[in-house]
């Protein structure tokens, strides 16, 4: 093939010498505007598992790389005067024009065209001029391609919210270094890693709004460099910071990252009577934020993959549909992991309560693709330690003595103790609430006894009964429960009593309203569906028909209405004290009566209970004010709310931080952090624990209690979430599900005997721990 890269970046020297490597009779050049071995970055980075991927597409430039870098294992982080250090990280940087020196050259190597100081104003042109069968563009973050073919690359792209300088010094770093210095105009951090002998790049980042106050946008560039210089003078020790961009000027030289997504990464033109493809490689197809040291890795691994299509395709058209096929999912992936990362330091503020080593183990872990064994496999001595630390904290704030610390004993984060009023829960795993539909006229028999006891018996510290409803005509399905009769509250006291009785769990009760949701059939006979025949009236904030054209339009709640279902809820709460519940928690999510109140989508009501979000939220928190002078003050109360409908329009997780501070002034002590289920319109994005940022900006922005809930579904998920401060209880579904015992068998796993098991199986616990020991010994 005759093949043209536009810009002379990595993705396009190491795709071009690739292909030259694959086939040497490709004619293969590459067009790019600087000089020859000119760049204007630092260093870049790459993990361990990147220089392997790299090994085997090319090993003699791998080798060239390996000899240039520097490498290094530990993370420092430096925050309120404290430093924590973690190790095993598997870290390299080189200088960019290095790299880009070492491309180069292995192209030249192969018979590669390089074209230097040449200006692509037509590509088109260009490909006609070299008779292309290929266009490459890997012309950066700013591609002009992309621009010019928007309508068949579509893409989304989206400037961020802190402004940030590349800039260097001679100061030697002997780990990846994060400094975080704060200013009475707010936070400032620092990204600092030696690339070379002599020479470490130093990324300083701040908010938009910090930037401004400071003052930077009307600094010039030495004035800038020298206030830098000050703000990290500790981390510096006596060297400067050096631009080597010294054209650009005020606040030219203050970055805002642009996170680019395409949808396309193909556009196909008519050039000299062929068909000839255009493809995006690198920045110009997706972006990476720096701060997860991704964007070179993106682009050489793009290279990577397009050269192997081409290699195992004839067709072009197959090699490129291959191609966006691979790599689609991967940069998905990479970049929801580098947006986790990225709003993190957007977001340093919202952690800036938090004391040194919880600040950096939430740092360390922001992506939620490094995982707390992952740590562990790195640094063993960093994480027990930390573990001791946590739980040292968590048994104090529960009232009770801290197990002494010893080197193969240390209490994972999801076993440690949690204190909400009077009630101490013995861990942080909670089984969430699942909807049975096997209540018989709302009264719950048998089948809930076995569902809600042997989940009570599995280790976690409280079961959430499923929605339970305040009234007959607040029910989902016929077969929901209810506690709205004398003898449903004597069936809820049957297994009440049962849970105490033969374990350490609490019990909840969600207490809720389906509203527009309600009068359809169980789920295995037409979820959302309604009844065949006896239908009951539905009510909802406005008019609302949950399915377009199928489900019943419920007519808008009015006055005496509000009045008669406040009631019902408070004759429902004093019912599961009398049924002797330990938590009460209110339902408000999901597009049931609470929730179409709360949602704009839902809501269209003209009067004071319409409007903006602290009108929406009146009647929610008028039932809850209600509740919560009916139940009893020591014990806890919760209210689960959408935070996030995933709609254009709907809720958003900035909505949700301020619905939980008025639900928190209300008395709320934690707030339960699901999502979506409002309008059938949504488009969430599903992933591993793919809710717990909402629970983590909740928790860590309005100042209460947060459960985490979503894709929980391992030991290892759970303990990174509480020893991240991302949320205090993790709620788990399927999984229990699954299996009733899912806690204790997680303890297991972890090898961690000192749980609190139901009575009658000590016996099998205690054995359990000879047969341990026993192992320890022969090891």
């Amino acid at each position: 093939m005759n093949i043209v890269c536009i810009g002379g970046g990595p993705a396009g020297l190491y795709f071009s010498l690739l292909m030259k490597k694959h086939n040497p009779a490709h004619r293969i050049t590459v067009v790019e505007r600087n000089r020859p071995y000119d760049t204007f970055g630092w260093g870049v980075v790459f993990s361990d598992q990147t220089l392997d991927n790299l090994m085997k597409a090319d090993e003699p430039t791998a080798r060239e790389i390996l000899r240039s870098f520097n490498h290094w294992d530990d993370i420092d982080v430096f925050f309120k005067g404290a430093k924590v250090t973690s190790g095993g990280h598997g870290f390299c940087g080189i200088g960019r024009k290095r790299l880009l020196n070492i491309l180069q050259q292995r192209c030249e190597e192969l018979g590669v065209e390089l074209l230097f100081e040449t200006e692509v104003g037509d590509d088109r042109e260009l490909a006609a001029r070299h008779d292309a069968d290929l266009v490459i563009a890997s012309d950066g973050l700013n591609s002009r391609t992309r621009t010019r073919y928007a309508d068949s690359y579509q893409p989304r792209i989206e400037a961020r919210q802190c402004r940030f300088v590349w800039l260097g010094t001679r100061k030697k770093f002997d780990a990846f270094t994060f400094a975080f210095k704060q200013t009475a105009h707010g936070w400032f951090q620092a990204h600092i890693y030696q690339y070379d002998g002599e020479t470490s790049t130093f990324i300083v980042e701040t908010p938009e709004s910090v930037w401004r106050a400071a003052g930077l946008e009307d600094m010039s560039q030495n004035r800038a460099i020298a206030y830098c210089e000050q703000l990290f003078a500790e981390q510096l020790d006596g060297p400067g910071l050096m631009s080597n961009s010294p054209h650009l000027q005020g606040a030219n030289m203050w970055i805002k990252f642009p996170r680019i997504v395409c949808d396309q990464w193909v556009h196909w033109n008519e050039t000299g009577g062929k068909r000839v493809p255009v493809v995006l490689m690198g920045d110009a197809a997706h972006s990476a934020h720096y701060s997860i040291g991704s964007g070179t890795k993106l682009a050489l691994e793009d290279a990577i993959e397009l050269a192997r299509c081409f290699g195992r395709h004839a067709d072009a058209e197959a090699a490129l549909a291959a191609y966006q096929a691979a790599r689609a999912e991967e940069v998905a992936k990479l970049q929801s992991a580098a947006r986790n990362s990225m709003e993190w330091f957007e977001n340093v503020e919202r952690y800036c309560a938090m004391e040194a080593p919880q600040f950096a183990y939430s740092m360390l872990t922001r992506s939620q693709r490094l995982s707390h064994e992952n740590l562990r496999l790195r640094d063993a001595a960093y994480v027990a330690g930390y573990e001791d630390w946590f739980a040292a904290r968590a048994f104090e704030r529960a009232g009770l003595p801290a197990p002494e610390p010893k080197p193969s004993t240390s209490v994972p984060p999801m076993f440690t103790p949690f204190k909400v009023r009077d009630l101490v829960l013995k861990n942080r795993i909670v089984v969430s609430p699942m909807a049975q539909y096997s209540a018989v006229d709302g009264v719950v028999g048998d089948y809930h006894l076995a569902h809600l006891g042997a989940r009570a018996m599995g280790g976690a510290a409280m079961v959430f009964a499923e929605m339970t409803c305040v009234s007959a005509d607040a029910r989902i399905t016929p077969a929901c429960p209810g506690l709205y009769t004398p003898e449903q509250t004597q069936a809820w006291r049957r297994i009440v009593d049962f849970v105490h009785r033969h374990s350490d769990a609490h019990i909840a009760v969600q207490l809720g309203h389906a509203g527009a949701k309600g009068s359809t059939r169980v789920m295995w006979e037409g979820i959302d569906q309604p009844l065949d025949t006896g239908n009951w009236p539905l009510v909802s904030a406005s008019p609302q028909q949950y399915l377009t054209g199928v489900s019943q339009t419920a007519r808008a709640m009015t006055l005496a209405d509000m009045d008669r279902i406040e009631d019902d809820f408070v004759r429902a709460t004093r019912a599961a004290e009398q049924a002797g519940f330990d938590w009460v928690e209110l339902h408000c999510a999901h597009g049931y009566l609470l929730s179409s109140f709360i949602s704009p989508l839902t809501n269209e009501r003209g009067d004071e209970y319409g409007g903006s979000l602290e009108n929406r939220c009146r009647y929610p928190l008028r039932v809850f004010t209600a509740m919560r002078a009916a139940w009893p003050a020591h014990k806890p109360m919760s209210v689960r709310i959408s935070a996030h409908d995933w709609v254009e329009g709907g809720i958003t997780p900035g909505d949700a931080v301020r619905i939980a501070r008025l639900f928190k002034a209300a008395g709320a002590d934690m707030i339960d952090c699901s999502s979506g289920q409002v309008s059938k319109l949504e488009r969430p994005v599903y992933g591993r624990m793919f809710q717990t940022p909402f629970a983590d900006r909740i928790r860590n922005e309005a100042g209460i209690g947060a459960i985490a809930v979503g894709s929980i579904f391992e030991a290892d998920h759970a303990n990174g979430i509480i020893a991240a401060g991302r949320a205090d209880l993790c709620a788990v579904g399927r999984p229990h599900l699954a299996n009733p015992a899912w806690t204790l068998g997680e303890a297991a796993k972890l090898g961690y005997t000192a749980v609190s098991w139901p009575k009658q199986y000590l016996p099998a616990k205690q054995q359990l721990e000879r047969n341990m020991e026993r192992e320890r010994r022969a090891d």
